[in-house]
């Protein structure tokens, strides 16, 4: 139970289903500088907001302080991340390290059979055990945030408005009488609310950053930076370099502290390779598998090609797509269902390794 109105109606539809719920949440960073501010998740007001509903259901309560397992896991990898020229993905982490690591954990720890969060995401029993697919709302889905749900989770997990969509869970919140059916969503990353990563990273990282070039794709030097984690695949704003054509950054080369722009059409990419595959379909063949694959949580699936590699993956696209960043995750659809994901690692322009063009689907 986070706080807000998703993880509250989960609980009450649970409760309302005769089964035996008990609330947690997670106290995940300072508590005390959280008080009182909007817009967040497991801090602060968040933590009484989520007691409130317990009381109002009438269920325990309980609040785990992981805020040290957060710093590790979720805040520290942000920042190394970011420094090492990539563009993490938080949420992911915090799904991935927290929630369905430590939370499954305690909620056998007190006795439950399963975990029940407020996801947007569907679980659906399939011929080979359950399987992970989008939320019926497609404005809502939160599918790409938990493609590294493994089948050993999704067996214990549970998500009960992921079938419905948002105006019906706030609809439910008032018809329940919960005290949250009012309350905005949570916006941004939890722990930069400003939504100011450089500054949150020069404090967790101090003295780590420096200013360096800003070079063109074709080696020109077009001017300085004040450090990387300014920067990010595809941005054009903010660049500081005036006039000409507009130029967008292609790749932030951190080893030499460069910030590497082009023209638009140097974004361009129609293959990577993915590392940490989590795999939730069947065994991929040797031709690979025909899906579609979200690089960006903001971007619609595209058609493309996997290939197993390794622990990984490649990924080779039907059409070239533009912004691949390094530490996005790419996660694999086959029409709602998720059948896995993973890290970008290394992008490749348009021309620099597809000899023949990848055949659009059929």
């Amino acid at each position: 139970m986070s706080g807000g109105v998703d993880s509250a109606v989960a609980a009450a539809l649970l409760v309302e289903q005769g089964y035996e719920v008990i609330g947690v949440t997670l106290q995940l960073y300072d508590h005390g500088a959280a008080v009182g501010r909007s817009g967040t998740c497991c801090a602060g007001r968040d933590i009484a907001d989520a007691r409130r509903v317990a009381q109002t259901l009438g269920i325990p309560h309980y609040v785990l302080d992981y805020e040290a397992r957060f710093r590790a896991a979720v805040i520290d990898d942000f920042a190394d991340t970011y420094l090492a020229g990539e563009t993490p993905v938080p949420c992911v982490r915090c799904n991935q390290r927290i929630k369905f690591l430590d939370l499954l954990d305690a909620a056998r720890g007190l006795g439950a059979d399963f975990l029940a969060t407020g996801h947007y995401v569907q679980r659906i029993e399939g011929a080979a055990g359950p399987e992970l697919h989008r939320g019926a709302d497609p404005a809502r889905d939160q599918s790409y945030f938990l493609f590294a749900t493994t089948p050993e989770q999704l067996a214990r997990l549970r998500f009960p408005v992921g079938g419905m969509p948002k105006a019906e869970t706030r609809a439910l919140a008032e018809r329940l009488g919960l005290p949250v059916a009012a309350k905005p969503d949570s916006q941004d990353i939890c722990f930069v609310p400003s939504g100011d990563y450089a500054t949150t990273i020069a404090k967790l990282r101090p003295g780590l950053e420096h200013g360096g070039d800003i070079v063109h794709v074709d080696g020109r030097v077009l001017g300085r930076h004040e450090g990387i984690t300014h920067f990010t695949v595809g941005q054009r704003r903010g660049l500081g370099l005036g006039g000409g054509d507009p130029l967008f950054v292609v790749r932030l080369d951190a080893a030499a502290n460069r910030v590497v722009v082009g023209p638009r059409s140097a974004l361009a990419v129609r293959a990577f390779a993915v590392r940490e595959l989590n795999w939730l379909g069947p065994n991929i063949p040797s031709e690979g598998v025909r899906a579609e694959v979200r690089v960006r949580s903001t971007r619609m699936p595209v058609p493309a090609t996997v290939f197993a590699d390794g622990d990984g993956a490649r990924v080779e696209l039907a059409l070239s797509e533009e912004g691949v960043a390094p530490g996005q995750a790419c996660v694999v659809y086959q029409g709602s269902r998720v059948l896995g994901g993973g890290w970008i690692a290394r992008p490749e322009a348009v021309g620099s390794a597809i000899a023949t063009p990848i055949p659009a689907f059929a």
